[in-house]
């Protein structure tokens, strides 16, 4: 399936239930994931103009999928890769809308985000990612995983909004996630 459901709850989606406290996580994820692990790294897989998702065009305001600003990177704890971090902003968004987007090489969005007074954050949304959804190819090739699995990735995004611009950050929650509480929260 190429696009995803995305639903307002994430019960929605059915997910196992040690993915529900990652996926509503309601402060940042990049703070939480520096608390699961003793290393915490975000490697940057590509920043460049793209395509978005026909799932993510409505998102950010535009009619039909069209030319946008992508960001992909891996948040890896302990050098294990966590979460899959996939961005898209209008390529309509100024450096005043976005200031620090375009710069933040191996730096955390998360950190910016939440730091930023002037970002609004607007309400979670969650999916389950099938084999065939863009995202989740996207995730396993970042893993070196070539061919496709029939587990499903639960993923989750949300809007952002600072002046006139927006920024959609989804995150798709790698099965490693697991294992972050299982080491981390005995």
């Amino acid at each position: 399936m190429r696009q995803a459901q995305w639903q307002p709850h994430v019960l929605a989606v059915n997910p196992p239930p040690a993915y529900v406290p990652w996926l509503t996580e309601g402060g940042s994820l990049t703070a939480r994931l520096k608390a699961h692990s003793a290393a915490f790294r975000v490697q940057c897989l590509h920043q460049r103009t793209a395509r978005c998702l026909s799932d993510e065009a409505a998102a950010i305001g535009m009619h039909r999928p069209g030319r946008v600003w992508e960001r992909e990177v891996l948040l890896r704890c302990d050098n294990t890769p966590a979460v899959f971090g996939h961005t898209v902003v209008p390529i309509s968004a100024t450096a005043s809308d976005w200031p620090l987007f375009s710069h933040l090489g191996e730096r955390s969005l998360g950190t910016t985000l939440f730091g930023d007074p002037l970002v609004w954050r607007g309400q979670l949304e969650f999916a389950r990612l099938r084999e065939g959804h863009p995202l989740a190819q996207r995730a396993r090739a970042a893993l070196g995983l070539s061919a496709p699995e029939t587990q499903l990735l639960y993923a989750r995004r949300c809007l952002y909004k600072r002046r006139q611009g927006t920024l959609l950050v989804t995150e798709v929650f790698l099965p490693s996630v697991l294992e972050l509480i299982k080491t981390n929260d005995k």
